[in-house]
């Protein structure tokens, strides 16, 4: 694991390069929002991330999630929480309960089963979809396709707080298209919110209008098996 300086100065070296990025784009400072991705990483590393004025993080699996984030919010209530990864509807509950964002809604059962969370926990953490737009078939995410009629079902037939998008471009590819993909599909519903671009190609994805981006190795370093 990082030292405590090590992690800090990977959060400075990356809030650079965003403010760098946004500049570039000739987009306002501070309009993009990083998000630490934490899976794998012990619950040190997040307070040592916490420590260098780090609040939001993201985490794939939600058990892991519900293991580290708990005992940190009553010290830290400003500090946000992501699942990013693939949620099975047997979890939505959980990740209701814990969450602030769930940007992985890919589903039509899985819309549902969050909608009765919701009214079961009386939370409504803001949702993004998620968009497969590489059409892999090894990853989450609605088909490009299909992704118009998915969000207005999410919000429209679930009653779910959508708020914007999602999307992991092919590593083979050029990211940028994908990124723009996602930019005028958000456009088209009217959603604010772009979660797209990681540790590296996160600067393609800010000039592509990300507003979110999610940076996980480049902050804490190597992860440990999943």
């Amino acid at each position: 694991m990082s030292e405590p300086s090590a992690i800090a100065a990977n959060l400075a070296t990356i809030h650079a390069r965003i403010a760098e990025a946004c500049a570039r784009a000739n987009r306002p400072p501070g309009s993009v929002t990083l998000v630490a991705v934490s899976k794998t990483n012990p619950q040190q590393a997040v307070l040592e991330a916490l420590a260098a004025g780090q609040q939001v993080f993201g985490e794939n699996r939600v058990q892991e999630a519900a293991e580290k984030f708990p005992a940190l919010r009553a010290a830290h209530p400003a500090m946000r929480l992501h699942i990013i990864g693939g949620l099975q509807t047997n979890k939505a509950r959980d990740a209701v309960r814990i969450a602030d964002v769930i940007e992985t809604i890919d589903r039509p059962k899985l819309a549902s089963a969050i909608a009765e969370a919701m009214q079961k926990e009386g939370r409504r953490p803001d949702c993004l979809v998620q968009v497969n737009t590489g059409e892999e078939p090894q990853k989450s995410g609605v088909a490009r396709h299909e992704a118009d009629a998915f969000i207005r079902a999410a919000r429209e037939e679930h009653g779910l707080p959508v708020s914007g998008l999602m999307c992991i471009p092919p590593v083979e590819d050029d990211p940028r298209p994908h990124f723009a993909f996602l930019r005028d599909l958000a456009a088209r519903h009217g959603l604010k919110v772009l979660s797209m671009g990681m540790s590296g190609d996160f600067e393609a994805a800010i000039a592509e209008g990300a507003t979110h981006v999610r940076v996980g190795s480049a902050i804490f370093g190597a992860r440990a098996p999943a």
